[in-house]
C-alpha cells in the first residue's frame, strides 16, 4: 500500500487540474488540465473530473487498483465532513452536490475532500516551503483572500470547518479582503492616482519603477502586515507561506510588509518567524489534494 500512488484533483470554477503523486510528493507524469465549464449540468462536470483521472492513469500506465486514494481540492464553500459542495458561486450547477460520494462510487476508491486554499497550503507545508515544519499558516493572495492553518502537520478546520476564513474580518471601513487581495491592489492604486489597473498591470508598472505602482505595493504590504500579524500573534506558527498570483509581486511589497509586521507581533516570533513565498507553483493545489489521502484514511472526513 505504501508504494501505491495518490491522485490529486484541483477543482475550481475555471479549471480542473489532475495529477498522480507518490507518498513522498513526487509528481508522476504530466498533470491533466482541462476547463471546468461550470455552467454545464452536474453529470457532464463529474464526467470531466473522472475522465481527467483516467487520462492521468493512462499517461503513467497505471490502473485504478494501483491508486491508494483520491484527494479533491475544491473551491468553496463546502461541507467538508460530508463531501458536499455548498452554494459556491463559481460552480452554479453543483450547489449541494455530493461530490465526494460521486467520485468514490465511480472508482470504488477512498476519496478525500477539502477546500482548495487548505490544499494549496497543505501541499506547501508537507512538500514545499514548509517541509519539515509542524505549524504553518498560509495565505492565498489572488482575486480574494484565503488562509489555511496547518497544526502538527494536519489541516486545522475548527468546529464549523471555517478556521482561517479571515476574509470578512473588519478592517478600516470595510473588510480585510477589500485591501488584501488582487481587487484590493487595484483599489489602492486607483486611490493613489485615479487609474483603473489590474494587479498584474500594476506589477508590470512596478517592474518599470513607476512611482505610483511602487507606492501601491508599499501600501498593500502595510495592509497585508496587519492580517499576518493577527495570525502570528494568535497561532504562533513556525512560518508564514504566501501563495496565489499576488505573491508573484512579493519583491515589491515584502519590505513594507516586513517592517510593519515586526512592529505588530510579539518579540519572540518577531525575531524568529519567517515569511516566505510558496514554491510548488501551479501544482501546489493538486499536491495538497493528493496528500489528503496520506492524512485522512484512518478517520475519513
Amino acid at each position: 500500500m505504501e508504494n501505491k500512488i495518490l491522485i490529486g484533483v484541483d477543482f475550481g470554477g475555471t479549471k480542473i487540474l489532475t495529477g498522480a503523486m507518490t507518498t513522498e510528493g513526487k509528481i508522476l507524469g504530466e498533470p491533466v488540465k482541462i476547463p471546468t465549464n461550470p455552467n454545464e449540468e452536474p453529470g457532464k462536470i463529474i464526467k470531466r473530473i473522472t475522465g481527467s483521472i483516467e487520462e492521468v492513469l493512462g499517461r503513467i500506465k497505471a490502473k485504478v487498483f494501483d491508486v491508494k486514494g483520491i484527494g479533491l481540492g475544491v473551491t468553496g464553500p463546502l461541507d467538508i465532513k460530508n463531501g458536499i459542495i455548498l452554494e459556491c458561486p463559481q460552480l452554479p450547477t453543483l450547489h449541494f452536490y455530493p461530490l465526494r460520494n460521486a467520485i468514490e462510487e465511480y472508482f470504488a476508491l477512498p476519496v478525500y475532500m477539502n477546500n482548495d486554499a487548505n490544499c494549496l497550503i497543505y501541499g506547501e507545508a508537507l512538500f514545499g516551503s514548509g517541509v519539515g515544519l509542524n505549524n504553518v499558516v498560509g495565505f492565498t493572495l489572488g482575486t480574494g483572500l484565503g488562509c489555511a492553518i496547518i497544526l502538527n502537520k494536519k489541516i486545522f478546520l475548527g468546529s464549523t470547518e471555517s478556521a482561517g476564513e479571515i476574509w470578512p474580518s473588519p478592517y478600516g471601513d470595510g473588510t480585510i479582503e477589500d485591501l488584501v487581495s488582487g481587487s484590493g491592489v487595484s483599489k489602492i492604486h486607483k486611490k493613489i492616482c485615479g487609474e483603473d489597473k489590474s494587479a498584474l498591470e500594476i506589477a508590470l508598472l512596478a517592474e518599470e519603477k513607476n512611482a505610483n505602482a511602487l507606492k501601491t505595493w508599499d501600501e498593500f504590504g502595510k495592509h497585508l502586515a496587519a492580517a499576518v500579524s493577527w495570525t502570528i500573534n494568535l497561532i504562533d506558527p513556525e512560518i508564514i507561506i504566501l501563495g496565489g498570483s499576488i505573491s508573484n509581486a512579493f519583491k515589491f511589497f515584502s519590505s513594507s510588509m516586513e517592517s510593519n509586521l515586526r512592529k505588530q507581533i510579539c518579540p519572540t516570533p518577531a525575531a524568529k518567524t519567517k515569511i516566505v513565498c510558496a514554491k510548488l507553483g501551479a501544482n501546489a493545489g493538486l499536491i495538497g489534494a493528493a496528500a489528503l489521502a496520506i492524512e485522512y484514511p484512518q478517520n475519513k472526513l
